[in-house]
């Protein structure tokens, strides 16, 4: 990507009604543009992002085995009204046609995804299924806020699971839950799998899955020496753990996702059943999970940031690495690579080639926050590059040959394909060490 190519570009200043972080330097750095509150427009850049969060989501939700599928976000009024959405949901958009027809905007899909199951789960052959889709959902929020952590469209993955009994909805509810923070791991998150209220969904306990953030719009009570943590909503008064004993700590916290108990409710009211072995009927279980996908790349910003701008995490960032050239033969030399790191993948980096003074394309830079930033001048000489590390100071000047090895060290992570948990301060401590490695091996 080169940046004489792109419409939407680093801005000097940055918005001057951004209330959080995330508002703030997406807007600046060209990843959206506002459109109206709680509503934005995604340029290249925010594209690039959103669908590596997409990605590694979707490698998440198929390891589980589930099926993607994509549904209409404009639904007819009957299955909510069937259900009682239509007149208890409050965030539920209604619309009337020039027909007089009413329509919603779905907030979520239990009054789709139920009767469309009606035509595969027939026995108990058929159980478990599940189903997800990555789409844009909306909710009539009467303040939206907060950049695009709290918008009336947002993306979103949202799947449903379908089970014989309650105990085999409990045993895939306990392999989600683990996947979840798998996932959010490898989002460059830390996650923690909050007690909360089921809200309109469930009258049963639900999970948030929060990240500490001070742009967070929930209280949270977390135990600091194990894994619980519940929602102030539903705490009661609690001030030590109940599982450790330990004293629990207050924090505002930011939903990236969550996880119902929908019991029978959905199913009962769309009719979907199924026969077991005998040949009786029974009602299945089903369960819902959702992952904020723009939530998420706004929470990753509110993350990880410094006073110059973004630092994104290698697994979602716009690209690997921002290419400056600076001076004729720098400027060539920096082409040179360019074209060089993108000749296997197009994304890999960015190459700064406008008329720009070093300074302004040494900000543009620190403020898109791509893992590394490589320099080619004409103070450096022929076949020199400086590489730096977004989230360090340090830079060092090497050989331009050190650039393959670099990339397959880069390439090494592969979080399309990761199954455990990644363990990114042992990954900052070997780029420094591989940083200086590389130094020693193709320095002056």
């Amino acid at each position: 990507m080169k940046m004489s190519t792109q419409l939407f570009t680093p801005l000097r200043e940055a918005p001057a009604k951004a209330d959080t972080v995330n508002h703030r330097l997406l807007v600046q750095a060209g990843f959206v543009r506002q459109t109206m509150a709680g509503v934005y427009t995604y340029t290249k850049l925010g594209l690039i992002v959103l669908n590596k969060i997409s990605q590694i989501v979707r490698h998440h939700m198929d390891t589980l085995g589930s099926n993607e599928i994509h549904m209409p976000a404009l639904h007819p009024s009957e299955p909510w009204k069937k259900s009682g959405g239509w007149d208890n949901i409050d965030v539920l958009f209604h619309i009337k046609s020039q027909t007089g027809k009413e329509y919603a905007l779905g907030q979520s899909h239990e009054e789709i995804v139920t009767p469309l199951m009606n035509e595969v789960i027939k026995s108990y052959k058929d159980l478990p299924r599940s189903v997800y889709q990555i789409q844009w959902k909306y909710r009539d929020e009467l303040r939206a806020k907060s950049g695009i952590l709290r918008g009336r469209e947002f993306l979103m993955k949202d799947m449903y699971s379908f089970h014989a009994t309650h105990e085999d909805f409990l045993a895939y509810y306990e392999k989600v839950k683990a996947s979840y923070l798998h996932c959010y791991n490898h989002l460059g998150l830390v996650a923690k799998a909050t007690e909360a209220s089921g809200g309109n969904f469930s009258d049963k306990i639900s999970y948030e899955y929060m990240v500490l953030t001070d742009a967070g719009e929930d209280d949270i009570l977390y135990c600091p020496e194990c894994d619980y943590c519940v929602n102030v909503e539903i705490a009661a008064g609690k001030t030590q753990c109940p599982h450790c004993g330990a004293r629990l700590q207050a924090a505002r916290a930011s939903e990236a996702g969550n996880i119902f108990d929908l019991g029978q409710h959905y199913a009962e009211i769309f009719d979907l059943k199924f026969t077991d072995k005998d040949n009786q009927t029974h009602v299945p279980y089903m369960g819902c999970y959702g992952i904020g996908i723009s939530r998420c790349m706004g929470i990753i910003v509110e993350k990880c940031f410094d006073e110059r701008g973004i630092i994104w995490p290698e697994s979602v960032a716009p690209a690997d690495f921002y290419v400056i050239g600076i001076g004729q033969q720098g400027q060539k030399q920096a082409a040179e690579i360019y074209q060089r790191l993108t000749l296997e993948d197009k994304q890999a980096s960015i190459f700064d080639d406008r008329d720009l003074t070093p300074g302004a394309k040494f900000a543009a830079a620190d403020l898109i926050g791509c893992p590394y930033r490589l320099v080619c001048s004409d103070k450096l000489g022929e076949n020199m590059v400086e590489i730096k590390r977004r989230d360090s100071q340090e830079s060092f000047v090497v050989k331009v040959d050190a650039l393959d090895e670099l990339r397959a060290f880069h390439d090494s992570l592969d979080f399309d394909k990761l199954d455990t948990m990644f363990d990114w301060d042992d990954y900052h401590q070997r780029c420094t060490k591989f940083m200086h490695e590389l130094a020693e091996k193709y320095g002056k």
